[in-house]
Formats: C-alpha cells, sequence, structure tokens
C-alpha cells in the first residue's frame, strides 16, 4: 500500500484548520512523538497535529484519507508495544489538547471524558463525588484514558475489578473518512446490534480516533490492606496465588515479583527501609480492599495462612498509609528500573491463572537455551507474566537473531497453555511478527477485512498488528 508524503498544500490545510500554533514540523517536536516506552524504537513522523475537538479531527482524517496521508494517533506516549509510532511516516494526531472531563453523573455512576485526560486526574476527580473507576496501569499518573482504552490496559486491580473494557460504555470516534459516530448507549445492558463499542476498545487506533469516552463507575472503597511476603522458591510463589484463590479469597491485587525486578526498583527508587534476604528469589504484594475493616483483617490473615503453607520469610504488613504508598511505589516502578539498567525486550505474556508456575519455569529454561536473562513480573492473579528481557552483554547478533527465536518459543509455549501474546500492552509494531502462532489464517484473514471495512485506504495507524499492513 502506497502513501502520499506531505507537502507544503498540505501543511497549509492543516494550520487553516488548526491553526499556526498547533501543526508542529520542528525536529523536537517530530523526535518527541517518534519514540514512546517501547524498547529503542524511533519511528519520525512528517508533521505533528494538535486537534482541539471532534470537527477538527473529522476535518484531517477527511483530508488525509482522501490523499493517501497516514494518520497515527498518540496519547502520552506510554505504550509498550509501539502501537503510537509512525511507522509510515506521515501525521501524527496528538491528543493532548481533548483533557477535559465533560460530566460526571452521580446519579448513574458514570462519566464522560476526552481520551487525553491522565488517568490518574480521572480516578481523583471521580473519587472526590464518591466514586470509582478501578483500571489502573502502572503508568497511570501519566498514561491517557483514551490510549488505556485503545489498548484494553488492565493494572492490579484488574484481578477483582477487571479491565477497561468492563467499564465503557459508548465512544464518540471519527472513521477514517471523517464520519463521526457514537458506538452505543450510556446503559449498562445493551443487545442492540453488532458492539462496536467492544471491537473499538482493545483495537490500537487501528480503526477509529476516539474523540469521547463513557466510563461506567463504581461506589468508592472506603479502607484497604497491604501484605508483601517473600518466598524462597519464585516458582512456590506463583503456586501460592492460585492457592490464595482455591482457599476462597479474591484479593483486589495480587501481584508478583521475583528477586531481580524488586532490586533493581529497590536501587533505582533509593529505597533501603525493605532488605532483601540472600535466600529471598520473589514476593507477593497482596491487596484486600473494602468497607468494613474487620472484615478485610479476617480475609488478610486467611490469606497469610495460605501463603505461610510455603517456605516463605517475614511477612510484612503495612502498618499506614505511606508505608502502603511506598509499597505500591516499588511495583509501580520496575518496568522503568529495568529500562533503566539495559535495552531490554518486554513480553507481556499472560496464560491461565493455575498454570502460572509452569510459564515461569518455562520462561526460565528458554532463557538458557537461547543466552538470555529475563526479569519477570506482573499481575499473578490474572495470570499476566510480564517477560523482561534484558539484552546485558549479549552480543548484538545473538540478540537480533536468537532472541526472536526465543520469543516465538516462548509464544509457542504459552498459546499450548491455554494463553496469549498480550494480556494488556497490544501487539502494536513488535509483536506482529508472532500473531500467526496465536491465530489461524482464517483468524487473521477475518480481522484484517474487518480492518478494511472501518479503513479501506488503510491510512489510520499503519503498519501495526498485522504482517505486511
Amino acid at each position: 500500500m502506497s502513501f502520499k508524503n506531505i507537502d507544503e498544500g498540505d501543511l497549509q490545510y492543516f494550520r487553516l484548520v488548526l491553526g499556526e500554533h498547533y501543526v508542529h514540523t520542528a525536529a523536537a517536536h517530530l523526535q518527541r512523538c517518534a519514540t514512546d516506552e517501547t524498547e529503542d524504537l524511533v519511528c519520525l513522523p512528517e508533521a505533528v497535529l494538535q486537534p482541539g475537538n471532534t470537527h477538527e479531527v473529522s476535518q484531517l482524517m477527511r483530508y488525509c484519507n482522501e490523499r493517501r496521508i497516514p494518520v497515527t494517533p498518540r496519547g502520552a506516549g506510554t505504550g509498550l508495544s509501539g502501537g503510537a509510532l509512525p511507522a509510515m511516516g506521515g501525521v501524527v494526531l496528538d491528543m493532548k489538547r481533548f483533557d477535559k472531563i465533560l460530566h460526571i453523573d452521580t446519579r448513574n455512576f458514570q462519566v464522560t471524558t476526552e481520551p487525553g485526560v491522565i488517568t490518574e486526574v480521572l480516578q481523583e476527580t471521580v473519587r472526590a463525588h464518591g466514586l470509582y473507576y478501578p483500571p489502573d496501569p502502572a503508568s497511570k499518573g501519566s498514561c491517557f484514558i483514551g490510549g488505556n482504552v485503545s489498548e484494553n490496559s488492565g493494572g492490579p486491580r484488574a484481578v477483582k475489578y477487571g479491565v477497561v473494557k468492563d467499564y465503557v460504555l459508548n465512544l464518540e470516534v471519527v472513521l477514517p473518512d471523517g464520519s463521526v459516530i457514537w458506538t452505543g448507549a450510556n446503559v449498562l445492558k445493551n443487545a442492540t446490534g453488532y458492539n462496536l463499542t467492544q471491537l473499538l476498545v482493545g483495537s490500537e487506533g487501528t480503526l477509529a480516533v476516539i474523540t469521547k469516552i463513557v466510563l461506567r463507575l463504581l461506589p468508592a472503597v472506603q479502607h484497604d490492606m497491604l501484605l508483601l511476603a517473600p518466598f524462597r522458591s519464585a516458582v512456590a510463589a506463583c503456586e501460592a496465588v492460585n492457592a490464595i484463590f482455591l482457599a476462597g479469597y479474591t484479593p483486589s491485587a495480587l501481584e508478583f515479583m521475583e528477586r531481580d525486578a524488586l532490586e533493581w526498583s529497590l536501587r533505582y527508587t533509593h529505597t533501603e527501609w525493605i532488605t532483601l534476604p540472600d535466600d529471598v528469589q520473589a514476593h507477593l504484594l497482596v491487596e484486600v480492599d473494602g468497607n468494613h475493616p474487620e472484615t478485610l483483617l479476617a480475609e488478610m490473615e486467611g490469606i497469610a495462612a495460605v501463603v505461610q503453607r510455603y517456605d516463605v520469610g517475614e511477612l510484612l504488613l503495612a502498618e499506614s498509609h505511606d508505608q502502603k504508598q511506598k509499597l505500591w511505589a516499588l511495583r509501580r516502578k520496575v518496568g522503568e528500573a529495568v529500562k533503566s539498567h539495559s535495552v531490554y525486550k518486554e513480553e507481556d505474556t499472560v496464560v491461565p491463572r493455575a498454570e502460572l508456575p509452569e510459564l515461569l519455569r518455562i520462561v526460565k529454561e528458554i532463557g538458557r537455551e537461547y543466552g538470555f536473562k529475563s526479569v519477570c513480573y506482573g499481575h499473578a492473579g490474572d495470570g499476566n507474566l510480564h517477560v523482561n528481557i534484558v539484552k546485558g552483554d549479549m552480543d548484538d547478533a545473538a540478540w537480533e537473531e536468537e532472541v526472536p527465536r526465543g520469543i516465538r518459543k516462548l509464544f509457542s509455549e504459552v498459546v499450548r497453555m491455554g494463553g496469549t501474546l498480550s494480556g494488556e500492552h497490544g501487539i502494536g509494531l513488535v509483536q506482529k511478527e508472532y500473531m500467526d502462532i496465536a491465530f489461524s489464517d482464517v483468524q487473521l484473514d477475518l480481522m484484517r477485512r474487518l480492518k478494511n471495512v472501518f479503513d479501506p485506504n488503510g491510512i489510520l495507524n499503519p503498519g501495526k498488528i498485522f504482517v505486511n499492513n
């Protein structure tokens, strides 16, 4: 598929629609939108456009569609699969000006927001009204809610509350031809026609540009408790995860960190109040929440009894809000800590929860076979293990040739166990070469045809999800 390079006539049109201040071609702006948090990838756009309303997005999409100019929507740039990188050049549609929470409906427990609102800002704003939006990716302090919808993000509390798709009721979107539609209705049940809303959640900006989002909310919970449990065996820590659920408990978060993950995070955050005994190989971070402290205490005591069946060290129960925040900061900073340590590739594997111990064993076996070191952590309660493959002192040839073979073998094992390639990061640029492992030719062809229905000229976020797209 061939695309048009941008010329001065195109830039003049963009300036007419947006104004001079929101059309950028300077190197600094192009470089900012050429990267995200994915490995060390760089894809330069030809221009960065910053629309401020749906009508402007519609005009830009219609123009670019007619002229075959690639358009890559971009949120905060915190993605981990290269989904917002302009792989085919063209323009980046920077949604940072869509930063308003439009309406909080306290009667119906809903919020209508623009996509450029920071996720944590949205959470704090609805919390002030006694409401709760649970999905909380590690980058919640910087990522945009629109990016979360595009990737169907999860986070630690997905184990109890679900992921983004479980909260999206309706979307206003602009199609590649400039048409503006709402995809659903602001209701909790909807069996009217095809579910376009859920088709677009997780579609990684390849089908439409999201301009408004209606989310359902929950009543805010009042209390939580947090436990850090050290294990002398990482596999045993994974085994304890399912044992907690089999014992009848549903934590609001259940996170796994192997030794290197926590150790690197401690260094990165300059944290000294936690020590790591030499024989500890992994930790579980377990949270329960609710409105009755006595119930939470009983649940946490029961969970502690379960983990103590394994070879564990001294359990740490967070005693204050400040201590809870510090523990969560350590978990949320692991990804940054790994990235600061070495060039890396992050695989977002997910398997049925009971298969997590086997997955960890296989990750380490494949690492030994293909000569790479991995640092593992993730949302253990979901069976979602983030496998960070670090380059360290590997030579470039091994990094470019052996590691992809190891990743293909890993994904094959994941699918064999009933899992899939990504739990919350998406496919984007970096995982598309492996889609044939998870899907048959029939399935992939159906997905490509859906893409063609929405975007027959292939201008919207081209180069993502599928090989030869």
